[in-house]
C-alpha cells in the first residue's frame, strides 16, 4: 500500500526491517524505552511520531493542536515524521529513536508493527483506560467492527484503538474492461472470472491485464487467502473477555473473538501456499502479468492511472491515490477479490499506541480518543487515503468526489466475509517480511514455487525460534 499512513494500508509494504537497532537487541531497545529520562520531551509538549513526510506531519500538527489544547491549553503538540518505504522501515528508524534516548508519548502503528511493540513492552496495554472509560466509548465501539478491534489484541489485551484499515480488494479500469467488451466483475465472481477478464484485457499492445507488487499486504498473498491458506498456522489468544462481553455484547459479529491472533508455526510450503504462488508464475506465463518489483505501490497506482494496469489489488487508500493521480470519477470501479476456495481476504489496520516511556499517559490516552472521534477523522486523514474504520464514516457523500461506484466493498469485505482476516504478522515480523520479499522474487524468477517456498519455510522456522 502506497505513501500514507493508513496503517494497514497506504505504505508500499516493502522495505527491510533490521532485527535491532544500531547493533542493540529489541529487548535491549525496550529497556532504554523504559529507562528514558525525559519521557517524551519537555513537561509542555506531548510528542508524536508519524510515518510520513514533516511537511505532512506538521500541517496535520497544525490541524490538530486547536483540538488537543481542548484537552490541556499548556500542552504543544509535536508530530516528528520518519519516512520509509513501508512499516518495516518506520519501524527499524523507529527503534534507532528509542535506542538514542528519544521515545515519543505517542506512535502510529500498523498491524505490521502491533505485536512486536507489544511483545517487546515498548506501549502500554489500553485494558485500564477503556474499562474505565467504556460509558463513553461505547458509541466508538458501536461504530467499529470488531474484526479491527481483534486485531489490535495481543495476548488478551487491547494495545490500539482502530481508526482505519485496508483490505485487498480488486481495483479495475472501467475504460479497459468496456474496450475489451468485459461485463463488469460482480462481487461473487470467481477466479476463472477473473481469468477470462484479464486474457480478453491483455490482447492490447502495451497493457498489462494483472499488475502487482512483491510485498505481504495485498500481493500474491491475497490469492493465498482466497486458497484458505497461511504463511503461518493461525490461532487466537485467549482472553479478551473484559471487552467483548461489554463493549459487544449482543452483537453476532464478535462471536468467537478473543484475546487477538497467534501466529503458530510456519506453513509456507503447504500445498495450498504453493498453489496460490504457483498461480502467479502461471499468468506471468501466460502474459496476463508482469515479473513483478519488490516495492512500490505508488508506481502501480501510477501505471493504473495511465490506464497501462488493467486490474490491481487495492483497498480504500486507492480511491484518493488514484483520484490524486489524475483519474476522474467512474474511469475505476473497485470489487470484492474474486472468489477461489474461499473469497476470504486479508486487511490490515491502523490506529495509535502510547508508549510505556511516556510521563503524560493520561493525556497521551484522551488524544487517542479525540484521534477516533468522527469529527477528527477528515482532519488527520483528508483525500480518502484510507479506509475509515468507523462504519459511519463510509457513506455515498465521502466517496462522491472520489469514487469508485461500489464504495460500500470497503467496509463490506468485513460484513459480508467474516472469515477475513489480518495479515500474518508476528513480533518477527521484520524477518518474516524480509523473507517473504526475497523468496517471492525467487519463485517468480526461477519459476520454481515449491523450492522458493521451502526456503521461506526454513527462513521462518529460525525466525520464529530465534523471537
Amino acid at each position: 500500500m502506497t505513501g500514507i499512513h493508513p496503517p494497514g494500508g497506504s505504505l508500499a509494504r516493502r522495505t527491510l526491517l533490521k532485527a535491532g537497532a544500531g547493533g542493540l537487541s529489541l529487548a535491549a531497545l525496550a529497556d532504554l524505552a523504559a529507562c528514558s529520562k525525559d519521557g517524551g520531551g519537555s513537561s509542555k509538549s506531548l510528542k508524536m511520531l508519524y510515518f510520513g513526510e514533516q511537511a505532512q506531519a506538521t500541517q496535520l500538527q497544525n490541524r490538530l493542536q486547536p483540538q488537543i489544547a481542548k484537552l490541556d491549553a499548556t500542552i504543544k503538540f509535536e508530530i516528528s515524521a520518519i519516512n520509509g518505504t513501508d512499516w518495516n522501515d518506520f519501524l527499524a528508524k523507529v527503534l534507532t529513536q528509542i535506542a538514542a534516548g528519544t521515545p515519543p508519548d505517542i506512535i502510529s502503528v500498523a498491524t505490521e508493527g502491533l505485536q512486536l511493540m507489544a511483545s517487546k513492552e515498548l506501549a502500554v496495554p489500553l485494558d485500564d483506560y477503556v474499562t474505565k472509560d467504556l460509558d463513553a466509548l461505547k458509541e466508538y465501539f458501536a461504530d467499529i467492527h470488531p474484526a479491527l478491534v481483534e486485531s489490535m489484541m495481543y495476548q488478551g489485551h487491547l494495545w490500539e484503538l482502530p481508526d482505519s484499515f485496508n483490505a485487498g480488494n480488486m481495483f479495475y479500469s472501467t475504460e479497459l474492461f468496456q474496450r475489451a467488451g468485459v461485463v463488469p466483475p460482480s462481487e461473487s465472481w470467481t477466479l476463472d472470472d477473473f481469468e477470462t477478464a484479464a486474457t480478453k484485457i491483455a490482447k492490447f499492445k502495451g497493457i498489462n491485464a494483472f499488475g502487482w507488487v512483491v510485498r505481504l499486504w495485498g500481493s500474491w498473498t491475497s490469492f493465498m487467502y482466497a486458497n484458505n491458506a497461511n504463511l503461518l498456522e493461525e490461532g487466537k489468544y485467549d482472553g479478551g473477555d473484559w471487552l467483548w462481553n461489554k463493549a459487544y455484547a449482543g452483537d453476532a459479529a464478535a462471536t468467537g473473538r478473543k484475546g487477538g491472533w497467534k501466529w503458530g508455526a510456519p506453513t509456507a510450503n503447504s500445498d495450498a501456499t504453493v498453489e496460490a504462488l504457483n498461480y502467479m508464475i502461471e499468468l506471468t506465463k501466460k502474459g496476463l502479468s508482469p515479473s513483478p518489483d519488490v516495492g512500490g505501490g505508488g508506481t502501480l497506482q501510477g501505471l493504473f492511472a495511465s490506464n497501462r494496469i488493467g486490474m490491481s489489488i487495492g483497498g480504500g487508500f486507492w480511491a484518493g491515490g488514484l483520484t490524486n493521480a489524475g483519474m476522474k470519477n467512474g474511469s475505476f470501479d473497485v470489487t470484492m477479490f474474486p472468489k477461489w476456495k474461499s473469497q476470504r481476504h486479508l486487511f490490515g489496520a491502523g490506529g495509535y499506541a502510547i508508549f510505556k516511556s511516556s510521563k503524560k499517559k493520561d493525556l497521551a490516552w484522551e488524544v487517542l480518543k479525540l484521534l477516533v472521534k468522527p469529527e477528527t477523522f477528515d482532519l488527520v486523514f483528508p483525500g480518502n487515503v484510507t479506509t475509515p474504520g468507523r462504519k459511519s464514516l463510509v457513506t455515498a457523500a465521502r466517496y462522491a468526489k472520489t469514487g469508485p461506484k461500489h464504495w460500500s466493498v470497503f467496509y463490506d469485505t468485513l460484513t459480508k466475509h467474516p472469515d477475513t482476516a489480518p495479515i500474518p504478522a508476528p513480533p518477527y515480523y521484520n524477518a518474516l517480511a524480509t523473507a517473504l520479499n526475497q523468496r517471492t522474487t525467487q519463485a517468480i524468477s526461477s519459476g520454481n514455487a515449491k523450492a522458493a517456498l521451502d526456503g521461506l519455510q526454513s527462513d521462518l522456522e529460525k525466525a520464529a525460534g530465534a523471537s
